[in-house]
């Protein structure tokens, strides 16, 4: 083995950690805000239930 490999190969290791947690920071942003828009759809949806059964009873 020459010099090389004992440079090249540590630094694609780094890289690809460094990529990896850069891709996975996106993907838990992303999954992050779909879980935030889910619970304002909910939200909204459980006002609107409320409002049509507070409406009916009376």
């Amino acid at each position: 083995m020459t010099l090389a490999h004992f440079i090249y190969i540590p630094g694609l290791l780094g890289l690809g950690l460094v990529i990896g947690f850069v891709i996975g920071g996106r993907a838990a942003t992303g999954d992050k805000a779909e879980a935030d828009h889910k619970a304002q759809r909910r939200a909204a949806r459980a006002a609107r239930r409320a409002a049509r059964d507070s409406s009916t009873s009376e």
